[in-house]
């Protein structure tokens, strides 16, 4: 049989759309460096080539992550994508089946109904016609809810959702349109050749009861495949242009490829793999200031619509919640300040004050960092409790030293943070020390991403008191104090720390569950990362965290960052610590106690 010419639509915007992936693939994956090609040629006939196909019916089909949200968000997702998969390889399958070969023409899958009008008699052809009906209520159920969206997104767990532009709109349409128009013209050639089932023949039979169905038959499969057509040719200027590249961006991901402080195909593709989903809105403390036009979803589209400005790049806090909830996965802390190092002038800095000097020999160098040398009272409880537990270390930064660099390539300038990197690296390696200790939840995810410290184990101080618990070389006691425990974006959205402070903690006081806690934790509104914040826009989050914390009405507010720590204390009265001071405290009060049992009666 000749191709009709209704199918001719679909088949000139299938054909677009593949090559066009095709093309723009082979551009961003020759656009990465030569180590990655690498990484993807070695491992493209490996078991992670079957582990990505593993996540992409999970994540690009099922939506796991999206049900973990909210189960309506993710059936909603979940309808649309794997129901109209399902749909397609079920066609395929019949049409296989009623040829006896695989050898048939595309279009006839696509179009079976309209292709072979004759009823289903065998029970294997009479289901696979009740399966299409079924697959089209399954999609329909997903299309209502889409709907209805559009006008109350509070049932799928979204506060704010995002606008849509032209290209957007249009392929939304195209999209919204492909079921109902599939249904409206199978009903019709059910009603004619009664080749339907359970869902499409009695609205066929209804039709045919008032309208000349064979009249209007081929201008309705004009209809489906104009709208195929459409989504099609719409796709690459929308927000759907997301299905495949997100497909691309699992298997590059799985194959071992990563962000660099440097753009190239993979920062492409994985600003193309945003679907303006709109999750990351929620999870934006910058809300609560009013600052409503920078969130990850407006930073990611501006970029791919060449129109970023220095306001949308820079007015974020890096607080890590946005991509927490991200249901791409996107690594979105890492896009934008990569986006910074590549649109910010670079500096002529000089550190030529830190150079030369010998490294005094130790077990341990204790870097504080900038932001522990501004909140003294947790240097002061650190030094104290290294020398209690007669800890051989050297206080690196105690003089003159150096930045760890983070704050400069949060900032854009990366290349002056280079320059601070191999000054610490050849400081620290020198010193003979098999323990990097900071106090700084910055410093101490810069050390351990950034600088290259063979034989050194870098450790936040959380971690670093637990193990002298363990080890036995501080006492503990517990404080008649009920305390939360903040979670410090970076030490753990940014490093995965939570354990060991909550271990460390349990051992001094009496610790309050919170909703808002690890994960969910939220940010102090001090954050080094946003350069472009109103001071009284901080304060806004910050008394909207506050208010929070204040609802579990503790003792004790205990964080284990200086930042956080000196941003809290300036909006309540409520104590705030560092885990640091409270350690030092228990052993303070400790040894308070046990002389005061030694006194002679």
């Amino acid at each position: 049989m000749d191709i009709p010419f209704f199918a001719w639509p679909f088949l000139l915007g299938i054909t677009f759309i593949i090559v066009f992936f095709i093309i723009i693939s082979i551009i961003w994956i020759t656009g990465l460096s030569g180590i990655d090609r690498v990484r993807i040629r070695k491992n493209f006939f490996t078991v992670k080539t079957f582990q990505a196909i593993w996540e992409v019916f999970r994540e690009s089909l099922i939506h796991r992550k999206m049900y973990k949200r909210n189960p309506v968000l993710g059936y909603m997702h979940m309808s649309f994508a794997f129901g109209w998969f399902l749909l397609i390889v079920v066609g395929h399958i019949e049409a296989a089946v009623h040829y006896h070969t695989l050898n048939f023409p595309f279009w006839k899958s696509i179009f079976f109904r309209y292709a072979e009008t004759n009823p289903p008699v065998t029970f294997i052809a009479k289901a696979f016609s009740a399966a299409s009906d079924f697959l089209l209520i399954y999609i329909f159920s997903g299309v209502f809810l889409a709907l209805y969206k559009r006008f109350n997104s509070k049932p799928f767990g979204m506060k704010k959702t995002t606008h849509l532009k032209t290209g957007d709109k249009i392929a939304l349409i195209g999209l919204w349109l492909i079921f109902p128009t599939r249904y409206v013209c199978e009903s019709i050639t059910a009603g004619i050749y009664h080749n339907g089932s359970f869902f499409t023949q009695p609205t066929g039979n209804f039709l045919a009861s008032f309208l000349p169905l064979q009249s209007i038959e081929l201008a309705s499969w004009w209809v489906y495949s104009l709208s195929l057509a459409v989504f099609f040719f719409a796709l690459p200027v929308s927000r759907y242009m997301h299905i495949p590249v997100e497909i691309l961006l699992i298997f590059v991901r799985k194959y071992g490829v990563r962000l660099k402080k440097h753009v190239n195909g993979y920062t492409r593709i994985q600003t193309f793999a945003c679907s303006r989903c709109g999750v990351c809105l929620d999870s934006c403390q910058m809300i609560k200031a009013n600052i409503n036009n920078s969130q990850s979803v407006y930073f990611l589209k501006q970029i791919r619509g060449r129109k970023l400005n220095d306001e949308q790049l820079f007015n974020c806090l890096l607080c890590g919640r946005c991509q927490k909830d991200c249901p791409v996965g996107l690594d979105l802390n890492d896009l934008r300040i990569t986006q910074r190092i590549e649109s910010t002038k670079t500096y002529n800095s000089k550190y030529d004050y830190l150079k030369g000097g010998i490294s005094p020999q130790a077990d341990v160098v204790y870097f504080t960092g900038c932001m522990t040398h501004l909140t003294p009272s947790i240097k002061k409880a650190m030094l104290n409790v290294l020398d209690y537990a007669n800890i051989n270390y050297w206080f690196m930064d105690k003089d003159e030293a150096s930045c760890c660099g983070r704050p400069l390539m949060q900032a854009g300038q990366y290349e002056a943070a280079k320059k601070l990197i191999r000054n610490n690296t050849e400081k620290i390696l020198s010193s003979g020390a098999k323990i990097l200790l900071v106090s700084c939840p910055i410093c101490y995810q810069i050390f351990n991403e950034d600088y290259k410290l063979p034989g050194v184990k870098v450790m936040h101080h959380s971690e670093y008191l637990l193990e002298l618990v363990n080890q036995g070389l501080i006492p503990t006691i517990k404080l008649p104090v009920n305390a939360v425990y903040h979670d410090p974006c970076t030490l753990g959205r940014g490093s995965h720390i939570y354990e060991p402070p909550r271990e460390l903690l349990k051992n001094y006081l009496s610790l309050i569950p919170m909703k808002q806690e690890k994960e969910d934790a939220l940010c102090c509104g001090g954050s080094l990362g946003n350069i472009k914040i109103e001071m009284d826009e901080r304060k806004q989050i910050r008394d909207d965290v506050l208010d929070t914390f204040k609802s579990y009405n503790p003792d004790q507010i205990i964080t284990a960052c200086p930042l956080c720590k000196k941003t809290f204390a300036m909006g309540t009265d409520i104590e705030i610590h560092d885990l640091a001071e409270v350690v030092w405290k228990g052993i303070s009060r400790k040894e308070h106690l046990d002389k005061k049992i030694r006194l002679p009666i």
